[in-house]
This record gives structure tokens, C-alpha cells and sequence, in this order.
């Protein structure tokens, strides 16, 4: 994925030395001849340039394993914390359709009771008016008895 970069002391292993162009080199006079001791290090540089560079490509993975799993813990952790809220939200939202059918049986319930009241309040009062009618009629009976007797009584009298 990445671009290696490779190191320089690499480029100079792999590229062909002095001595196996066909000769040797002396680093202090420019002779030709390579020393054993300088191969060696060029060894020992290449070598330790190669494990920087696996180890460094193995800690590139890791760290990309490890953010990977950690991006994915951060996801599961943000996803319980919103169905937390969710399911928080259903319980509360059942609750209060609970709640609203249990108030509106009890509005179902008064509303049957206040229509009883009303329509034993209007019978009392349709009684009243009859006996007020009652009271009424009785006094107009009353009176036409009682004129019905004067009227007699003064026939009888004239007569």
C-alpha cells in the first residue's frame, strides 16, 4: 500500500561494488581492494537496516490492526449508547401509551356516569314540574270547586 523507501546502504549492496567490477578499492588511497572489515559493516548495516524496515512494517500493521479494532470497540460502545437512548425512549413511549389508554378508560368511565347523573337530574326535574303542575292544577281545581260552591250556594239562596 505504502511506498518503501529503500535505505541507501542497500542501494549500495545490491548495486555492483568495486570488487566485483574486477578490482578492490582503498578507502584511504582510492586503491582498488575492498577490506573485510568494511564488507562487514556494510553487512551489518544492511542487515540492520533490514530488520528496522520489517519491524517497522510489522509495527506499521499492528498499529493499523490495533486502531482497527479499537475504531470498531469506539463503534460498538457509540452504537450500545444510542440503543441505550432508543430503547430508553421505547420504554418511556409504552409507558405513556399505557398511561394514555388508562386515562382515556377512566374519561370512557366518568363520561357514562356524568351521562347517568344528567339524565337522573332531568327525570327529578321533569318529577318536580309535574308536581309543580300537580300543585298547580290542584289549586285551579280548588278554586273552581270553590267557585262552583259559591255559585250554588248563591242559587240555592236566591232561589
Amino acid at each position: 500500500m505504502s511506498m518503501t523507501r529503500k535505505p541507501v546502504a542497500r542501494e549500495r549492496l545490491r548495486s555492483p561494488s568495486p570488487a566485483a567490477a574486477g578490482g578492490t578499492l582503498n578507502n584511504r588511497h582510492g586503491s582498488p581492494g575492498v577490506s573485510g572489515l568494511e564488507a562487514s559493516l556494510l553487512q551489518l548495516i544492511h542487515n540492520h537496516q533490514l530488520a528496522s524496515f520489517h519491524l517497522r512494517e510489522q509495527t506499521a500493521e499492528r498499529a493499523k490492526k490495533e486502531a482497527a479494532e479499537a475504531a470498531a470497540r469506539v463503534s460498538e460502545v457509540a452504537v450500545e449508547a444510542v440503543n441505550g437512548g432508543v430503547q430508553e425512549c421505547f420504554i418511556n413511549e409504552k409507558r405513556i401509551e399505557l398511561e394514555i389508554r388508562a386515562v382515556a378508560a377512566a374519561v370512557f368511565r366518568y363520561k357514562k356516569e356524568t351521562d347517568h347523573w344528567i339524565a337522573a337530574s332531568r327525570a327529578i326535574n321533569a318529577a318536580i314540574k309535574e308536581i309543580g303542575d300537580f300543585e298547580n292544577w290542584m289549586k285551579i281545581m280548588e278554586y273552581d270547586c270553590r267557585s262552583i260552591t259559591l255559585a250554588i250556594h248563591n242559587i240555592h239562596h236566591h232561589s
